[in-house]
């Protein structure tokens, strides 16, 4: 019972304690409210800029250049395309060049380095449930914080340009190779066919030897579709292991042609390019039925790409991110490449049977037949080769335009600096003399109790 009396506090006779020293207790309080007023004031303005820009493919997961030069630049990995260009916008590549120009002519040693000045300068920011992206830089004048806005963005765009143009131009480079090859080998087979065809006097097939032909033609066509997939997937994983430097981490680093969840996909992809083929001896590209078979081939191939990556995530996990968005990039054009290969021997097969019924024709005739197959496939598989060329051509611009800016830096009133808050610095400071004040209250009531 003692206890408890010693700890109660008598607000009454606090209160006169610190009417008693009221001289005191105001001169805290006012000396608190003075000394942060003066702080405010004393303290150098910082103003704030605003640039407002839209990622034009946040829905959708990032492109593997894009992910690949977060990766490197910054050795972290974010789910998210919006949140990834944001960490990219912290980079040494785009704040360094801003550093250099603020701090020209200044002590090197007080020179931030490209995060420092990101946690000091710059406030980037995601509207939830948007692609909008909001860069908000400090400066201590209006104008240093319109350009450091200004030019974080604008660096960011040249940044992402560059790469983008690099790795396509390293794609384009490849398939170029490849072009080269698949129009001397369509080259080469042309002229096979027509020596031959001028030599036997073969310029017009009989009306049964025109059938042959024509049910033929549907396996060729499948044949070099599939040689052209493997060329272009052979190119990407080309691309992906000169940026690795050579190193050898694809399907078979990670087992992926032993998974049995690749090994369906792959499966069911042979199985649709046969029923495929069936199916354009009918009808041609536009029947519905065909259409709808391609479309399930495409789901197929998508799935495909995604197990292989999902295999990699698990068991790459050691990789640093730059490794890891590259690594990926390889093993599905390896899986891509077998898949196109198991197609293209199950379409070889079905042809094979109808060949044996060629067979039955004279020498010439099938040899005719044989090199009019040939060069058709060559001249195709070029062709699809020069489209993809084309495709990445025009790839390779569209991703220069995935950021948009919205809202250009806008250049801050000289009156209306967003710090220091002289308002809300002298409340503190008068709270805080508050919290003295009764502490000196409280010491002395102790003392007299």
């Amino acid at each position: 019972m003692d206890l408890e009396k010693e700890e109660s506090i008598d607000l009454g006779k606090l209160w006169q304690v610190t009417k008693a020293h009221k001289k005191v207790v105001g001169g805290i309080i006012v000396g608190c409210t003075a000394i942060a007023t003066i702080t405010a004031f004393v303290l150098p303005k910082q103003y704030e800029s605003t640039t407002l820009v839209q990622t034009r493919n946040a829905s959708k997961e990032m492109g593997g250049q894009a992910a690949a030069m977060l990766a490197a630049a910054t050795g972290t990995s974010t789910a998210s395309p919006t949140n990834n260009y944001m960490e990219l916008m912290k980079t040494r590549t785009v704040l360094d060049p801003i550093i250099d120009e603020l701090y020209e002519g200044k002590d090197p040693d007080k020179k931030p380095d490209a995060a420092g000045f990101a946690k000091s300068n710059l406030d980037i920011k995601n509207t939830k449930g948007t692609n909008l992206i909001t860069v908000t830089a400090k400066g201590k004048t209006p104008e240093e914080a319109q350009q450091i806005s200004k030019e974080v963005v604008d660096n960011f765009l040249k940044m992402q340009t560059d790469n983008s143009q690099q790795t396509q131009s390293l794609l384009v480079q490849f398939l170029n190779g490849r072009i080269e090859e698949a129009k001397k080998d369509s080259d080469d087979a042309a002229q096979k066919f027509a020596d031959f065809s001028r030599e036997h006097k073969l310029y017009s097939p009989d009306e049964q030897l025109k059938q042959a032909i024509s049910q033929v033609s549907a396996y060729d066509k499948s044949i070099a579709d599939l040689q052209s997939q493997q060329k272009a997937a052979q190119a990407q994983y080309d691309v992906a292991t000169n940026k690795l430097g050579q190193q050898k981490s694809g399907a078979k680093a990670y087992n992926i042609n032993d998974n049995g969840t690749v090994q369906s996909i792959r499966g069911q992809i042979v199985a649709k390019e046969v029923e495929l083929v069936g199916l354009r001896q009918k009808y041609t590209d536009n029947n519905p039925t065909v259409i709808a078979s391609q479309q399930q081939l495409n789901q197929l191939q998508s799935d495909l790409a995604r197990e292989v990556s999902a295999v990699v995530d698990s068991s790459a996990a050691s990789l640093n991110s730059a490794q890891m968005e590259l690594v990926k990039n390889q093993a599905v054009a390896e899986a891509s490449i077998g898949a196109a290969k198991a197609s293209e021997d199950a379409v070889r097969a079905k042809k094979a049977e109808i060949e044996q019924d060629i067979d039955k024709y004279p020498d010439d005739m099938v040899t005719y037949l044989q090199l009019k197959s040939d060069a058709e496939i060559k001249k195709t598989i070029y062709t699809n080769l020069v489209q993809q060329c084309e495709q990445n051509k025009i790839q390779e611009a569209m991703e220069s335009m995935d950021i948009q800016v919205i809202d250009e830096a806008n250049l801050p009133d000289e009156d209306k600096p967003s710090a220091p808050r002289k308002k809300l610095i002298a409340a503190i400071g008068f709270v805080l003399g508050c919290m003295i004040a009764f502490g000196y209250s409280l010491v002395i009531y102790k003392r007299e109790a």
